[in-house]
């Protein structure tokens, strides 16, 4: 048996991550060392990369007496975590036969879930190394709202920063959407560019990667034509960091 006790004070954050990386991916590893938990996977289609960040310092109680990998139904963990109540506290630890993850919910009664874990022989996955020409921080309303709009133009999205401007476009047969997010407006933080960039992107994979933002969480979008994107923010103490594959259409 490897010990194993790590505990969040508000099970809702926990949460979050497990929605954040449930939405593009189905199967994946937690890697818990003493510094904290990990995750980094690639959807199904190998498109996008997800890569989850949890130090210790991040959970109110940690204790893991070796490193060890805890592979899951990224699914099925998200739906224990969907019976969390308002106000509960959560244990993830390991059953004394190594084969289960343990999920226990804490408020006004004790609710515990086991899950069985799966060994997942998944390779070390290198982050993309990339020189982005764009950088910008923008409230996640912001994007929210223009991905919204696209989505009744088409399946696709382009990202451009032209202008001192964040613009994402749309276009069809249905017609042509423009958001353009200027560096002074409200929803913009920040943005710098040492040039213009312009790339298309599936708009379904740019949506599930800011689902677990609230409204005024702070987005950071690195850009580069014709390259991945890279799309990240915090929640609490922790982080989640998305890798999305362009489009590559000349017509746009």
């Amino acid at each position: 048996m490897v010990f194993v006790r790590m505990v969040f004070e508000d099970a809702s954050v926990f949460r979050k991550f497990v929605d954040g990386v449930a939405a593009l991916v189905e199967e994946a590893e937690f890697v818990v060392n003493k510094d904290g938990m990990s995750l980094k996977a690639t959807d199904p289609s190998q498109i996008s990369l997800v890569s989850l960040s949890l130090p210790a310092s991040a959970f109110k109680g940690f204790e893991v007496e070796q490193p060890l990998k805890l592979g899951v139904d990224l699914n099925y963990l998200n739906q224990v975590m969907g019976r969390a109540k308002s106000g509960n506290s959560l244990e993830l630890s390991v059953s004394e036969d190594n084969s289960k993850l343990l999920v226990t919910f804490s408020g006004n009664s004790k609710r515990s879930f086991s899950i069985p874990l799966l060994d997942l022989t998944t390779a070390d996955l290198p982050m993309p190394k990339i020189e982005f020409s764009a950088e910008l921080k923008i409230r996640a309303e912001a994007l929210q709202d223009s991905f919204k709009d696209a989505a009744l133009i088409s399946t696709h999205i382009v990202l451009s920063v032209e202008n001192d401007s964040f613009v994402l476009r749309a276009n069809s047969s249905k017609g042509n959407l423009e958001n353009v997010y200027a560096n002074k407006d409200s929803q913009m933080i920040s943005l710098k560019a040492s040039e213009e960039t312009k790339s298309m992107f599936p708009l379904d994979y740019l949506v599930s990667m800011i689902k677990a933002c609230s409204s005024d969480t702070e987005v950071s979008v690195k850009l580069k034509s014709n390259a991945p994107v890279e799309v990240s923010y915090a929640l609490g103490n922790g982080s989640l960091s998305y890798f999305l594959a362009p489009r590559i259409d000349t017509d746009n």
